[in-house]
């Protein structure tokens, strides 16, 4: 079984050059990868959250996680917008008490959110309320997150990319591949 630190600068390498950006950053995305693995072992649901730029990413990676095609258990990924289409009318604290109280009733075994996007909308103060959210922030580091730009004229492919990545993780945790435990 091979340490994860170590699987993630193999595949980062195998993909090539397209990917080669991601080998200085796999320090910041292992620590928070591995949170999130761990939140889905053990039964967490995944919540997906973005910001309305990024929302066909969400759409992209519900359609593709648990393709059958795959081999292997579904995965419990979820957008929070099918689980309350008015989250653009959230507007205050006590807002976001009354949609987390659902969301406990409605996930008992956990959720962990995955946001994507901006760190100017009420969505990423909902991510950042819990610690163990996976978030993939644009233009602004962040205190456990993943930094994107917003301006790089290759972020879609790199948000694929990072997907992609997440998901050979997904395979590696589930087929005994990877060790997370010194991690």
């Amino acid at each position: 079984m091979q340490k994860f630190l170590k699987w993630t600068l193999d595949n980062i390498r195998k993909d090539g050059s397209m990917m080669s950006w991601m080998e200085e950053k796999r320090f910041e995305w292992v620590p928070l990868n591995v949170s999130m693995l761990k939140n889905l072992i053990i039964g967490h649901t995944i919540i997906m959250i973005t910001d309305d730029d990024r929302e066909w990413f969400c759409n992209y990676v519900l359609n593709d996680i648990n393709k059958l095609s795959k081999n292997r258990p579904l995965l419990p990924f979820v957008s929070l917008k099918s689980f309350y289409p008015n989250l653009n009318g959230l507007k205050t604290k006590e807002d976001i008490e009354l949609l987390e109280d659902m969301l406990y009733q409605a996930f008992p075994n956990g959720y962990t959110y995955f946001y994507i996007g901006k760190n100017n909308s009420i969505k990423m103060q909902i991510a950042k309320r819990r610690d163990d959210s996976f978030i993939w922030v644009m233009d602004e580091q962040l205190q456990n997150s993943f930094f994107l730009s917003s301006s790089d004229e290759n972020l879609d492919i790199k948000l694929i990319q990072l997907y992609k990545l997440l998901d050979k993780s997904i395979n590696a945790l589930l087929f005994a591949e990877v060790d997370f435990e010194s991690e």
